[in-house]
């Protein structure tokens, strides 16, 4: 089976700094793959190349078949590849009903005309669980409706595949599992495909498929998340050695449980960028 989305040899360069270097990917259809490694490891400049939010330095990557390096994001929406951001970003004048109809207007089908872009959207609302909040401004949002505007906004435009920018990063452990509850929804009954990248082991452990380990720009691991959890490689440099005792029965801690590893690292051009 071919993948559906691929990426062969991709890299990033900031002047000096190889932010993504010589990266390879692939997901295939229906997939969870997770995207986990310190901050500055290079995963959200890899979602910006994927994205088309800014152009690879070098490496090819292709959708359903077809080369998209270099495609502007627009054209990469079009296709059917949308993506979330760490950092929220809604419209914050228009009603949480308004940010989806922006998605379903501009999005793969680009329905600005179509009467049912109203139904559509609000179908999307109630399925993420806020058609009841479908009036309010997003600065009337808790933090978890915010993320669950973030993934609604993007899910508008109808994608094949769904780039999850830490979504589930910063809530807590109740508002945690439901965001995770609702991209387990999101590929079950959507059939979406989706990359995730994701501090909170529990969530991307949970409903990775795969996982791949960035550091420093390269990827150093990548294997079920079973194999990746007990790979020293990734317990040094990302996982630590806390996270693996918890894993092994010896650390039973639940509030740590939801936590994030050890993701401190020194300033970078990713942490500019992205992490």
């Amino acid at each position: 089976m071919s993948s559906l989305l691929k990426g062969e040899l991709i890299s990033k360069h900031f002047g000096g700094l190889k932010a993504v270097d010589s990266v390879d990917f692939d997901l295939d259809e229906g997939e969870i793959l997770g995207l986990i490694g310190p901050n500055g490891a290079g995963k959200t400049t890899l979602f910006a190349v994927m994205a088309g939010s800014t152009p690879p330095t070098s490496g090819h990557i292709s959708f359903d078949g077809k080369f998209i390096e270099g495609w502007p994001a627009h054209r990469v929406v079009h296709a059917g590849i949308c993506r979330t951001h760490q950092i929220v970003r809604p419209f914050a004048k228009l009603t949480v009903l308004e940010n989806v109809l922006v998605g379903r207007y501009y999005g793969k089908g680009r329905i600005k005309r179509d009467p049912s872009a109203r139904d559509a959207a609000l179908g999307l609302l109630e399925f993420v669980g806020l058609d009841d909040r479908r009036e309010r401004l997003p600065a009337q949002l808790t933090l978890a409706g915010r993320k669950r505007l973030e993934v609604v906004r993007a899910l508008a435009t109808d994608p094949r595949v769904l780039l999850l920018d830490e979504v589930v990063a910063g809530l807590n452990p109740s508002e945690a599992q439901g965001l995770s509850s609702l991209i387990k929804q999101v590929r079950e009954e959507r059939g979406i495909s989706i990359i995730m990248i994701e501090h909170v082991m529990p969530a991307v452990m949970g409903l990775s498929d795969r996982v791949m380990v960035l550091d420093e720009g390269k990827k150093i691991a990548e294997g079920t998340p079973e194999q990746v959890a007990n790979n020293a490689e990734v317990i040094k440099a990302y996982l630590g050695e806390d996270y693996a005792k918890e894993r092994s029965g010896t650390d039973s801690s639940t509030d740590r449980e939801w936590s994030s590893p050890k993701v401190a690292r020194g300033p970078s051009q990713d942490d500019r960028a992205g992490s």
